[in-house]
């Protein structure tokens, strides 16, 4: 009984292998070459302006949800802390300074090892998640290399790789751009996804009390990944 147990095991497994080398196979795309310096740089700037980046700079507070709304954040950006509730706890994170964040759980302080690591936990929720609402504002953040690649269709695209920070450096992002620099899709190149080149839409654009722009939600193939209720105001 065992060994026949063994055998489907081992088949299911092998056939699990097989189509994940079918899928690599075809919709691997190897991370392009760009051409960094000023025309990147300005191509950069161009999305940003189509954003309304200054309207972003002066924005104090943000707000969303992420993961189906397991995930709800207030971040405010001038004094970078940022308050995360999920499950029953919730984290005032001090970005700058995380050993001054509190933990509570049910309303009730978490202490000791526990409370560290909420607060990394916390910090890494919050790594990931602000990036998909504000991913196109970080490409001149420090630590980042920007260049331009042709795209098959004749026009250029924006490389965008984070060689510091975070918690997966080296990730790579290829921004697609209408004529006017605002921002269609990327393609990513991360260490936690074994193909490379699987393309996001940035979609249900919408423009906030501050004036920036800022997504409701993500295409990735047939699925939706939904930031909930975007908020940004003073």
């Amino acid at each position: 009984m065992l060994k026949k147990i063994g055998k489907i095991v081992f088949g299911a497994l092998l056939l699990l292998l097989v189509l994940a080398g079918i899928l690599y196979a075809m919709y691997n795309e190897p991370l392009p070459k760009g051409t960094r310096g000023k025309n990147a740089d300005e191509l950069a700037m161009k999305m940003l302006t189509a954003l309304n980046y200054e309207a972003y700079k002066g924005t104090r507070f943000l707000e969303w949800s992420f993961a189906n709304e397991k995930h709800h954040y207030r971040w405010d950006k001038d004094i970078d802390t940022v308050f995360i509730a999920w499950s029953d706890y919730q984290v005032h994170l001090d970005l700058n300074e995380p050993t001054r964040s509190s933990v509570t759980k049910d309303k009730e302080a978490v202490l000791g090892t526990a409370r560290e690591k909420l607060i990394k936990k916390a910090r890494s929720f919050f790594n990931n998640d602000s990036f998909w609402l504000v991913a196109p504002f970080k490409v001149f953040d420090p630590g980042t290399e920007r260049s331009i690649v042709s795209l098959k269709d004749g026009n250029e695209g924006l490389l965008v790789t984070y060689t510091s920070g975070g918690d997966t450096p080296g990730d790579s992002y290829l921004w697609i751009l209408q004529p006017n620099g605002f921002p269609i899709t990327f393609k990513m190149w991360v260490s936690i996804i074994p193909i490379g080149g699987i393309e996001v839409g940035w979609d249900a654009w919408q423009v906030t009390a501050s004036g920036a722009f800022l997504p409701g939600q993500h295409s990735i193939g047939p699925i939706t990944l939904d930031i909930g209720d975007v908020r940004g105001y003073n």
